[in-house]
């Protein structure tokens, strides 16, 4: 319906933000009172809105694309909303009548059989698969956390196959605890991709194996967990670390958390100073999934554990190019702890 993805262009960009996660058309047309086009504001407009550094709470006017692309009711055609579609390469496109208001939209999926591949990465992608997945105790009793089931597949294969949809060929699985079931499966599916095993003769953590890649790998890549996943056009955050030059992109999540809970202030001797009901916080969140230059390799000791927090504060403190990424918190699925793992199962039936 053309109302879910319709926002009045005083509203803020955290409502902007919920409102995206709640559809899949990754796009909302902005709006007068009278519901006429103003413009479109995408999940992109909001990231760099975001890594300029400006607040949340401001509203979308400053941030929205105030020149849409659309089609007017009297001159609609497939033919006409199919070529716009091609050339303006955008996932939707408004129909209005004239005076503006929007009738309805067309999408892509409506008028073709297959989508098309926006985005294509060169580069090879590291699935750090080592762990002992305690968070997932019992289950990494008996299996190792890369084959935990999303639907008919392990999650690691579920991983590969999101990122092979973007022009991934290349991947190395960091391999430690139960590995050799790991390994085990692979050898038993059909692969249409190359597949390096990664060996660690101790636990390394999650950054500690990647010293391993020293001599193994080329100047970029991906680095990921085993048990998560970020839908994002990587070709586009790519782009954004080299032209930053960064050393290291840390993709983040931008996270919405109500308090069930009245939270109190006090001060001296507990005297109260307010009572917020129901506060909601956002925050930007640690995904998991990074891009590397080669060169992150160099700050990691050998044959010693080494966690990717460690990694990033010896960065920052040795003044190298750390960035951040951000995405939608609905791009953001984690199955890596029981509470979390029926969601995302649920969210990855319905993306897939």
């Amino acid at each position: 319906m053309v109302k879910e993805i319709l926002i009045h262009r005083t509203e803020s960009i955290k409502f902007a933000l919920k409102k995206l996660d709640k559809t899949a058309k990754k796009v909302l047309l902005v709006v007068d009172h009278e519901e006429k086009l103003l413009g479109t504001i995408a999940d992109g407009d909001i990231r760099r809105y975001i890594l300029s550094g400006k607040s949340l709470d401001n509203d979308i006017r400053e941030v929205y694309n105030k020149k849409p692309i659309y089609i007017k009711k009297e001159e609609f055609s497939p033919e006409l909303a199919k070529e716009m579609l091609v050339t303006s390469k955008v996932g939707l496109i408004p129909i209005v009548e004239k005076g503006g208001k929007i009738l309805d939209f067309v999408t892509w999926d409506q008028l073709f059989t297959d989508m098309p591949i926006t985005a294509r990465v060169n580069i090879p992608v590291v699935i750090v698969a080592g762990g002992m997945g305690s968070r997932l105790e019992p289950f990494t009793k008996v299996f190792p956390k890369p084959l935990i089931p999303i639907g008919d597949k392990p999650v690691v294969e579920v991983i590969i196959d999101e990122f092979k949809k973007q022009g991934v060929n290349s991947f190395y699985l960091t391999l430690n605890h139960k590995g050799e079931m790991v390994e085990s499966y692979f050898k038993s599916v059909k692969k249409d991709y190359k597949l390096t095993y990664i060996w660690e003769k101790t636990f390394l953590g999650t950054a500690g194996s990647l010293k391993l890649l020293e001599k193994k790998i080329g100047d970029l890549f991906i680095v990921s967990n085993c048990d998560v996943l970020v839908k994002v056009n990587f070709e586009d955050a790519v782009n954004v670390h080299k032209k930053e030059g960064a050393l290291m992109t840390v993709l983040s999540s931008i996270q919405h958390h109500k308090i069930p809970y009245g939270v109190v202030k006090s001060k001296e001797k507990g005297r109260i100073v307010s009572i917020t009901e129901k506060p909601e916080y956002t925050l930007t969140i640690n995904t998991g999934v990074y891009i590397f230059s080669k060169e992150c390799l160099k700050f990691i000791p050998k044959n010693s554990p080494f966690d990717m927090p460690d990694l990033i504060e010896h960065l920052i403190k040795n003044n190298k190019m750390v960035i951040t990424y951000p995405v939608n918190e609905s791009d953001y699925i984690d199955v890596g702890q029981w509470e979390e793992y029926k969601n995302a199962v649920e969210k990855l039936q319905v993306l897939r």
